[in-house]
């Protein structure tokens, strides 16, 4: 059962109906208690939000977060030097286009200034 599934299973008990027979479940039972309730809720929201993080992780480059390697810095430096399009490297190296910055900003050879993107991992510069 995947996911999706298993979600579908909890809605139809907050539903308070039976996923197998799809008929209404009898009142009075562990189902209809609050706490069960609130639980189920719960159930729901995580797999939902795993189910909305797997749908956007699958739109993402197959390399996003994963770790340079020197030769694939090598390449990115030459490409770099060269002039070639941020935009085209990140697409050849199955990365994102901020993940390329990012790591040439990291190399030295991309000030910060002069990125397209924004480093989510640092606040606003403060004016002096």
């Amino acid at each position: 059962m995947d996911i999706s599934q298993a979600r579908d299973v909890l809605k139809s008990l907050l539903e308070g109906v039976d996923p197998v027979s799809g008929m209404p479940i009898p009142r009075g039972t562990v189902v209809h208690h609050a706490s069960v309730l609130r639980a189920l809720l719960s159930a729901v929201a995580v797999m939902e939000a795993d189910i909305l993080r797997s749908r956007r992780r699958a739109r993402l480059p197959q390399n996003v977060g994963r770790p340079w390697k020197e030769p694939e810095d090598k390449l990115l430096l030459a490409a770099f030097g060269k002039g070639e399009p941020l935009a085209d490297v990140a697409m050849r190296h199955s990365r994102s286009l901020a993940g390329v910055e990012s790591r040439l900003e990291k190399l030295g050879v991309l000030p910060s200034e002069q990125r397209v993107t924004r480093n989510r991992y640092v606040g606003p510069r403060s004016s002096p």
